[in-house]
């Protein structure tokens, strides 16, 4: 701001004192102003006071305190003839407007904002007003700051924090909650109809998005997932999607009343490599023969079995197979099960198999007991199967771990009774509980088709009570429950938590590892289970492999690109799973399988016609092909293998796709000439004089010239001869004549290398 000269001079009388040069209501505002700007309790004891502070907001809080601090003491000192101005003032002195009871309008008076202008001089009761009124404000912002007390200022400062780290907790959560009423979870190929439901929207906004987009659908269509996404997006939410299994979960998502339940007996699963003696341990724990039945001594489904020990205590074991081709199945069994028993053969050593049996229980959290078993066999080493645990970083507790581990022999019934015993004790300390009083739910262990009975599936019941006549859905097939059988073949009328069944009365085979659910309206399970087929259908329908550009390019590129098709049948779902996974891993950038379709049951008619149209094999595992299917194979050229053990059936796949490869040609060595002599004949070319330094040469050897160690061509034979004679063949230390089919520089020194083409098979 510009000093005016124009400003009226103020005699002073006495040399002013240093107090700032404002007058006592110029103060007064300074420290009003100041005082809320105080920056916590890093100021205590001393204000810096600037000299000069003129801002329109200081002076509106001036004009509004000055009046109640010291208006009576202005009034009382004012003369008669003043007009209300104070005694000191002298009758030329412009003073505020305030003080002469004009209004506290901005630009009231022009004269008031000038610097340098006429101003009073600081008189001695000012000054004391100054300092009384500095040292209020100094105690009342301490007092602000310390709450009152200084010995407090920590804890208030740490009071602050926290009240501000709940704030901004609770600003976080209402982002968080308002994020999450953005986002919506959906399986794929929802309807137009279910998706404006989601959305609060009408169906025919999603349709006129949707054309707006370019797509034409109508009410009752179902979007890919795709299609579901953009729309979604268009009107401001995001797309979460969920499974069939993850839906389910939702739908079960009811808590248990703590008062309603009660303690269950364990699942434990028994995992561990091929021909370790994990089902010889449960054939001891149940005294019954399993092994025997079984086709190449190995399992090739899981088996579940309850037993009680002889304390009394029941345990429900889970028997999963331990071949490499039965991966799902063990993650599948460790899914479902409480604790996880590792057998590990004393004789043998940490197999691949048990490595992935214990990453699947770690992935699990199942709590693990290791039986090392076969310790009476020759050359059994535990101590040796501790030290490999230890190198996984896995101790048990005899190395001062937190793992139980048990020295066994299934065989001899050594140490059974001490691993039931850790079995019981781990399960003490899980607590497990259940409700049994409420419907039931599980999960499906195997299923498979009998040909009396129907379908029938194995189910795991893990809370609640499943009762004969009751509805059941187990993923997309429901049904009534028609009856019920044990593991040992009974019938009963009820299964509660913990004990395996086998249901009869499912509308198909579900697969393993779905899971089960009791509804008390059978129209609502039915709608879900035709829901889920829908969906199933839709998704086996669009994720049908087609071949892409890319895919064309490339097998053209290869030129002899093949393909087999198989069509898979089986006795157990979990058994084709596994045959069909370990097919398609045998193929190869040159060929593939391609698995045109599996099931559970016989072979039938149908799969023979499906196999005529797609130009596919049938493999059957563990069943057999109908009257009727056999002979319409036999009409129409299909061949149908039938296999017993898994691995002679993936031998097998893979001897035949070997058989579809392509040879490889590679070149073999037969023989050795030299050049001696040529000659040039006009109308026939040029003539060789050769030897044969080791080999055969015939008519039809093709050839590599060689010349100084450099192949300079390669070609076929015009003619060869012995003296004026056409031969098919000359031998080793004979010398003939030939000629090379369309060469004629031939020059004495070459050597010609004879070699012929031989076709060696492929493998995989």
């Amino acid at each position: 701001p510009k000093t005016e000269v124009k400003a009226e001079p103020v005699p002073a009388p006495e040399p002013p004192k240093p107090a700032p040069k404002q007058p006592e209501e110029d103060v007064v505002e300074h420290i009003e102003m100041k005082a809320p700007k105080l920056e916590g309790p890093k100021i205590i004891g001393r204000i810096e006071l600037p000299v000069k502070d003129d801002s329109g907001r200081d002076r509106e809080k001036r004009r509004k305190r000055i009046p109640v601090q010291k208006k009576p003491e202005k009034v009382k000192d004012a003369q008669p003839g003043g007009r209300g101005r104070p005694a000191d003032a002298k009758p030329g002195e412009r003073r505020d407007r305030n003080e002469r009871g004009g209004d506290n309008r901005r630009g009231g008076d022009r004269d008031r904002d000038r610097r340098g202008g006429g101003r009073a001089p600081v008189t001695p009761q000012q000054q004391e007003i100054d300092s009384k009124a500095i040292q209020d404000k100094i105690r009342e912002t301490q007092a602000k700051l310390a709450g009152g007390s200084g010995n407090r200022t920590k804890g208030t400062k740490a009071k602050y924090r926290r009240t501000k780290r709940e704030e901004m907790a609770e600003k976080r959560a209402a982002e968080e909650a308002a994020e999450q009423d953005k986002v919506i979870q959906v399986t794929e190929f929802i309807s137009v109809s279910e998706l404006a439901s989601l959305l609060d929207v009408s169906f025919a906004d999603i349709i006129s998005k949707c054309m707006s987009l370019g797509i034409m659908v109508s009410i009752n269509q179902r979007l890919d997932a795709e299609v579901i996404e953009l729309v979604s997006g268009e009107f401001g939410y995001e797309v979460e999607f969920i499974n069939l299994e993850q839906e389910a979960d939702i739908e079960e998502d009811d808590t248990d009343n703590p008062e309603d339940l009660e303690p269950r007996a364990p699942i434990v699963t028994i995992m561990g490599h091929v021909d370790h003696g994990k089902t010889s341990l449960l054939d001891y724990i149940r005294s019954a023969n399993v092994v025997g039945g079984e086709a190449g001594g190995i399992t090739q489904h899981i088996g579940a079995y309850r037993v009680e020990t002889s304390s009394g205590k029941r345990i429900t074991f889970l028997d999963t197979p331990g071949h490499e081709a039965f991966t799902a199945m063990r993650a599948r069994g460790a899914k479902v099960a409480d604790i996880a028993v590792i057998v590990v053969a004393a004789d043998d050593a940490i197999m691949p198999q048990t490595k992935e049996a214990i990453s699947h229980a770690q992935a699990a959290n199942l709590p693990m007991i290791f039986a090392i078993n076969k310790i009476d066999k020759d050359g059994a080493n535990p101590e040796k199967i501790k030290e490999q645990l230890a190198q996984m970083n896995i101790l048990v507790e005899d190395w001062g771990g937190k793992f139980q581990s048990q020295e066994i022999s299934a065989k001899k019934g050594l140490n059974i009774d001490l691993l039931l015993e850790k079995i019981s004790l781990e399960a003490e300390m899980l607590e497990l509980k259940a409700n049994y009083h409420r419907g039931a739910v599980g999960s499906v262990i195997e299923a498979s088709l009998d040909k009396g009975r129907g379908y029938q599936a194995t189910i795991l019941i893990q809370n609640g009570t499943l009762k004969q006549g009751e509805m059941i859905v187990c993923g997309q097939y429901y049904g009534k429950v028609k009856a019920m059988f044990n593991e040992l073949g009974q019938r009963v009328n009820k299964a509660g938590p913990s004990d395996p069944v086998q249901v009869l009365g499912l509308n198909g085979a579900p697969q393993a590892g779905e899971k089960c659910k009791v509804y008390d309206d059978e129209a609502e399970a039915k709608n879900t289970a035709n829901h889920r087929a829908q969906i199933l259908r839709e998704q086996g329908i669009r994720t049908r492999k087609h071949i892409t550009l890319d895919e064309i390019g490339r097998r053209l590129a290869l030129g002899n690109f093949k393909e087999l098709g198989v069509i898979i049948k089986g006795d157990f779902d979990g058994s084709v799973e596994a045959l069909s996974d370990s097919l398609q891993k045998l193929s190869t950038e040159e060929i593939a399988v391609n698995v045109v379709h599996k099931g559970v049951g016989q072979i039938t008619e149908s799969d023979v016609l499906l196999a005529t149209a797609s130009d596919a094999i049938i493999l059957g595992f563990q069943v057999r092909p109908s009257m009727q299917a056999a002979k319409l194979a036999d009409q129409e050229n299909i061949e149908i293998r039938t296999y017993s053990i898994i691995y002679d059936a993936i031998e097998e796949i893979k001897s035949a796709m070997e058989g579809m490869l392509e040879p490889k040609i590679e070149k073999k060595t037969v023989c050795n000439v030299e050049v001696r002599e040529v000659y040039k004949i006009s109308g026939v070319g040029t003539i060789a004089g050769a030897y044969v330094l080791d080999g055969k040469i015939t008519r039809n050897t093709k050839i590599n010239l060689v010349r100084e160690g450099i192949v300079i061509m390669t070609g076929e034979l015009a003619s060869l001869k012995r003296f004026k004679d056409d031969v098919k063949e000359v031998a080793t230390g004979y010398e003939c004549g030939l000629s090379i089919k369309n060469y004629n520089d031939i020059r004495v020194g070459d050597v010609l290398e004879g070699f012929e083409e031989v076709e060696v098979k492929r493998t995989l």
